[in-house]
């Protein structure tokens, strides 16, 4: 048996003691190595972040904070070929989502240290302009947005070990705010690798970012009012998460990314054949096909007008019949398998839900012909598309993510006010897209979609050429979303960091409080 991975904290490689689990290549199952499943000492590790990280991270300014995310970059981006070959052994991942993971890794901290650059030496913002309190111009008013001076603890989930890493880790750094990861266990070979660069590098001060591998329940009895933790999984998890102590009495914050029914909205005015059908088409496809439907953005819910829906039905199918499916190291193969066994069986119990309110119009939850698979290992699910005909009816469409290669169509009227209707039963997603030419619909199913979501796209022949489709999340824009899908943001450019920083207003003399304000940069 294999050495089980060690956790980083404290300033070197530890052991976690108690058993371990094996982790197994999803495609193969062969067994790659083993992580632990015990605690290692948190409280130790949350005082190093508090004693050393913490003011190493705070006496730079956002400028210095910025070159260390720039060296993060570099040292992962100089081992790119090997980190590709690793997210598809431990992950399941094609080449192509392979990048998509790790080069988005890497380009979302190159995005926030380009930002950082540009804001200078200043430690903190002042937020916003300053307002006159009473009579007299000399009484005054400022809001400051200040590093907290506490510790972050990322959550991370299995889809994305290296993005969701370092998407955290680039917010909370950047805010001066040092960190504790750690990655789900079924793909943290692929974390712990990174994490191996970063450390051979000397990227990071000591104490700035510790890995931990093995049980995080007992780091929450370490964490107070200055302490924030991200999480991003199930919905199930964020609930217990949400009754702890340290949220309920101490105060200390939480940021949510978990389910997420996204759903792709058809116009009425798309006519079959056009640029923006053809779009729609491709765009949905994509989402099933990609990392086997694992992404928190992926389309679940399609849904097309009734006097078009034969022509989409037809169009999805063709499309869908074309995805290969198999060994991802496979060139042809678009959709690899998912990553464990215990993902499989979720994705297979959600299919037989979905068969109590929808029929099959693709696959059947089943492996489904596969390229470059001759026996029965590996945890496939073949590329399935479902149809309902009563979309406020199929209730389970609207209840339950499927966390795999699964989609279902929907008819709806062509009216927007009725798709925001049947799109708002997913109770709050990550994103939602509408494929329209014309400015009314767009404009109508946008402002419908956009209290049920944190992000909604616009496909048109007009961007059809530079679209990234909806499941791209990009580090300008928020992401995150409302109800199920956590309450959370993450990302938006400088948006991100408010997570990590205390708003507080000063009242006083205007000069004097013009001075304090000197030191930072103004939002």
């Amino acid at each position: 048996m294999t050495a089980a991975l060690q956790s980083h904290l404290g300033g070197r490689w530890v052991d976690v003691p108690g058993a371990t689990v094996p982790l197994v290549d999803p495609t193969t199952e062969a067994v790659l190595g083993h992580a632990p499943s015990g605690a290692p000492d948190l409280a130790a590790a949350v005082a190093h972040a508090r004693t050393r990280g913490l003011p190493a991270l705070q006496e730079l300014s956002f400028a210095r904070r910025g070159e260390l995310l720039s060296a993060m970059s570099k040292a992962l981006h100089a081992h790119r070929d090997e980190l590709l070959d690793l997210s598809t052994t431990c992950g399941g991942n094609t080449r192509g989502d392979a990048k998509f993971d790790v080069d988005g890794a890497t380009g979302t901290l190159a995005f926030y240290a380009k930002l950082a650059a540009g804001l200078g030496d200043a430690r903190f913002f002042v937020d916003g302009e300053g307002v006159q309190l009473g009579r007299s111009p000399k009484f005054a008013g400022e809001h400051l947005l200040v590093p907290r001076r506490g510790v972050a603890i990322h959550i991370n989930a299995f889809n994305f070990p290296a993005w969701g890493m370092c998407e955290k880790a680039a917010l909370a750094l950047l805010a001066g705010v040092p960190v504790i990861t750690k990655p789900a266990t079924s793909t943290a070979l692929l974390a712990h690798r990174m994490v191996e660069l970063l450390v051979e590098a000397g990227a990071l001060p000591d104490g700035a970012f510790q890995l931990l591998l093995g049980s995080a329940r007992e780091v929450f009895e370490h964490l107070g009012a200055q302490d924030v933790v991200a999480f991003t999984g199930s919905s199930d998890t964020a609930a217990v998460l949400r009754r702890h102590d340290c949220f309920v009495r101490r105060g200390a914050r939480l940021n949510v990314e978990a389910d997420s029914l996204n759903a792709a909205v058809l116009g009425p005015d798309v006519e079959p054949g056009s640029e923006t059908f053809d779009l729609f088409v491709r765009e949905v496809v994509h989402d099933m096909a990609q990392k086997a439907g694992q992404k928190c953005t992926a389309i679940r819910r399609v849904l097309a007008p009734r006097a078009t829906l034969e022509a989409a039905r037809e169009a999805l199918v063709a499309e869908v019949r074309q995805v290969r499916a198999g060994d991802p190291r496979q060139r042809e193969v678009r959709c690899g398998p998912v990553a464990s066994a215990d993902q499989l069986r979720d994705v297979r119990a959600g299919v037989e839900r979905l068969k109590a309110c929808a029929r099959p119009l693709v696959g059947d939850g089943g492996r489904g012909a596969l390229v470059g698979v001759t026996d029965e290992k590996g945890f496939f699910v073949g590329p399935t598309l479902f149809e309902a005909d009563d979309a406020f009816a199929a209730e389970a469409v609207h209840r339950h993510e499927v966390f795999g290669p699964v989609q279902t169509l929907l008819p709806y009227s062509g009216e927007p006010d009725e798709a925001a209707r049947i799109v708002a039963l997913g109770e709050g997603g990550l994103v939602s897209s509408v494929y329209t030419d014309d400015p009314e619909v767009a404009l109508r199913t946008a402002l419908g979609l956009a209290p049920w979501n944190g992000r909604v796209n616009v496909g048109s022949a007009k961007v059809a050429a530079d679209s990234l489709g909806p499941g791209a999340v990009l580090p300008a824009l928020v992401h995150g979303g409302p109800g199920r899908a956590g309450g959370g943001e993450e990302l938006g450019g400088l948006r991100g960091l408010s997570l990590y920083l205390q708003r507080t207003a000063l009242q006083g003399y205007k000069p004097l409080l013009e001075r304090i304000g000197a030191g930072g940069r103004r939002t």
